[in-house]
């Protein structure tokens, strides 16, 4: 798990915000994480994660370790370069149109790793070959999260498309149908579980869909927005989601569907997981022996989530005209604590506030920068997006308990003190 620290000073952070947006960013993500200092454009569909964003990201990042861990995912980190051999196998070294092919001075090529099929079955294929090493009455899945590499011809929406991203890819492996099938099945509700643990659960939706160039079918995990670039047709009844791609009234027929009761909505997709089946284990040979000593291709799965991409449909979705709305699993800070002017018993104050909240491991952005009108200071804590502003002024030392506490999706805040501060950010039991 990432650690990540409790306290930060504002006038330590070497990141600014800005007031007007770049003039090269469209989308709304790249706008405010770009305004905010969370990220640094170096190209279209290349960004660097600075100090915030970065904290974000590996909230996001333990949030999926715990979950793909609690399934029994045991995590690798396997190499971006891959053997062009490995990919003409699978036959995707000519026929995925968006991998990066690298050569070195001696002509030699490899591929800059988009997925990890190609690396990740000839690594099994070394620990695998009877059914006696695979776990006992459970799946065996690997997965990491790193770095991806993708030629997205199409990178105008910040982090939602990059060409260099971060993602949790995870792989299980099967000796029969039934076990994957219900390991399938864990994955989705697992799924669900991250994006409600993130703050969008209300708004995706399992969604039936192609797969492109992994299988036949697949399912997306669709977010709801106005702003999306893919269009998925639900039936609000029962929850159920199809892609654009697949309303056909075969498969309409197939899940007992009827096209009038559908909505359609634009959406961005946040993940997928595909049926394999034998694709990636028959050009290796990835097999085992049965008890009767019989030889069968393992059946595999594959389960993705992009979680810079992730982070950028939070952002798109949870934020308005004054800037982002984090939800508390995922914010860089609980609190952002504001000391107002440049009066000494405010700054005196507000350190006891900061040092009263590191001790009881709150999380807490201090902003104890002097010369900063309050205007600007509200200004700059609206478009970070901390869910708890606490304010000290010489206005609210005045009234009894001397901070002023507002939530970042409440207009108004109330007067409360440093006890009262400490109660209401423990964790509910």
């Amino acid at each position: 798990m990432t650690n990540i620290t409790n306290g930060m000073r504002q006038s330590k952070l070497f990141t600014k915000t800005r007031k007007e947006a770049p003039a090269d960013e469209v989308s709304k993500n790249a706008e405010l994480l770009v305004r905010g200092g969370f990220i640094h454009k170096e190209m279209a569909g290349v960004y660097s994660y600075l100090p915030l964003g970065l904290r974000v990201l590996n909230k996001i990042e333990n949030i999926i370790r715990e979950e793909m861990n609690k399934v029994g995912g045991q995590e690798v980190l396997m190499s971006s370069f891959q053997p062009k051999e490995n990919w003409e196998k699978t036959g995707r070294w000519e026929a995925m149109d968006d991998l990066y092919k690298v050569s070195d001075t001696s002509g030699r090529e490899v591929a800059l790793g988009p997925t990890h099929e190609e690396i990740v079955v000839p690594i099994l294929k070394n620990f695998l070959s009877s059914y006696k090493d695979f776990p006992l009455n459970s799946s065996l899945a690997i997965y990491q999260i790193q770095n991806k590499f993708r030629m997205e011809l199409r990178a105008k929406s910040g982090i939602l498309r990059g060409r260099e991203f971060m993602m949790k890819d995870m792989y299980s492996f099967h000796t029969d149908q039934k076990d994957f099938e219900q390991f399938y099945e864990t994955m989705k509700g697992v799924y669900k579980i991250i994006f409600e643990r993130v703050g969008i659960g209300h708004l995706t939706y399992l969604t039936f869909a192609s797969g492109g160039t992994f299988s036949k079918y697949s399912h997306e995990f669709q977010t709801i927005t106005s702003v999306g670039e893919d269009t998925i047709y639900v039936d609000e009844k029962s929850g159920t989601a199809l892609n654009k791609e697949v309303c056909t009234d075969e498969v309409l027929g197939q899940m007992n569907l009827k096209k009038e009761n559908l909505v359609e909505h634009k959406s961005i997709e946040v993940g997928n997981i595909f049926d394999l089946k034998t694709k990636y284990s028959k050009p290796f040979d990835l097999s085992f022996t049965d008890e009767k000593e019989q030889k069968h291709a393992v059946l595999m799965g594959c389960y993705g989530i992009g979680l810079s991409r992730l982070l950028g449909a939070v952002v798109e979705v949870l934020s308005d005209d004054k800037g982002i709305i984090w939800p508390e699993s995922i914010a860089p800070f609980k609190i952002h604590l504001l000391a107002l002017g440049d009066d000494e018993t405010v700054l005196q104050e507000a350190e006891k506030v900061y040092e009263n909240l590191l001790k009881n491991d709150i999380q807490v952005l201090f902003d104890d920068r002097a010369g900063i009108s309050p205007g600007e200071k509200f200004a700059d804590s609206d478009l970070l997006g901390i869910p708890y502003r606490a304010v000290v002024s010489t206005r609210s030392m005045k009234e009894e308990g001397g901070i002023e506490i507002k939530k970042r999706t409440e207009e108004k805040g109330k007067i409360i003190s440093l006890n009262e501060l400490l109660l209401l950010q423990k964790p509910k039991a």
